[in-house]
């Protein structure tokens, strides 16, 4: 059964989850490559592992990435927008708020609202729920299959395992392990990322500055650091 639209709570979480979710699904990516392992591998964990570590390197490499995503979670909450990374360093946008983080601090300009948060950037109140799906990487099996679009990757959380995420899928293409789709189970539905227009490299850091030009006449300034 799927949760009643009108809870307070499950509106809460998906439009922490719109905002959020994207930046949460990569972060997996990048700590499950980085995570030493300890328990005996099949040939084919073995390979989903090093593709993951390709695709990491794409996405969080030095050299930075861009790409549009289009979230859907289970067909109920819908958004899209822009995402770059380069190191420490994000640019993000969709259709409520625009935000810079140039390593130092975070400007999230919201559109309604016509008010700027200004956060320190390794503070955690301007993502508090991206904290709660937090999970144990050696919780989970791994293993790669060819799809029609490419090879699908797969986290299964183990039996005994407690996390709230039970299942990853990330679609990614054949050889150049490009990011095609994403999906997440969490608890007890499904939501899934569609990833486009993906560009890695050649990443100017000017755009991650914040354009406060631009956001003069008639914005207010909040800040949260």
């Amino acid at each position: 059964m799927l949760p009643c639209v009108k809870c307070r709570h499950f509106r809460t979480f998906a439009a922490a989850m719109k905002k959020y979710l994207i930046l949460f699904v990569f972060s997996c990516l990048a700590a499950i490559v980085a995570t030493a392992q300890v328990q005996e591998e099949t040939p084919n964990a073995k390979q989903a592992r090093r593709i993951f570590n390709t695709a990491y390197e794409r996405v969080f490499g030095p050299q930075g990435a861009k790409l549009s995503y289009d979230v859907n979670i289970i067909g109920l909450y819908k958004t899209r927008g822009t995402i770059t990374f380069k190191g420490k360093k994000k640019r993000f946008s969709d259709e409520r708020v625009d935000s810079w983080n140039d390593g130092t601090l975070t400007y999230m300009a919201y559109r309604k609202k016509k008010h700027v948060e200004i956060y320190d950037a390794k503070s955690g109140k301007k993502d508090k729920y991206s904290g709660k799906f937090k999970f144990s990487l050696d919780d989970f099996n791994y293993s790669v299959a060819t799809h029609q679009e490419g090879l699908m990757l797969t986290l299964k959380q183990k039996k005994k395992a407690k996390g709230t995420i039970k299942e990853v899928q990330a679609l990614v293409t054949q050889g150049s392990y490009t990011p095609i789709r994403l999906r997440i189970k969490v608890a007890f539905f499904w939501t899934t990322i569609k990833i486009s227009d993906f560009h890695s490299g050649d990443i100017d850091d000017s755009v991650f500055v914040f354009p406060k030009s631009e956001y003069a006449s008639g914005w207010k300034y909040i800040d949260k650091r």
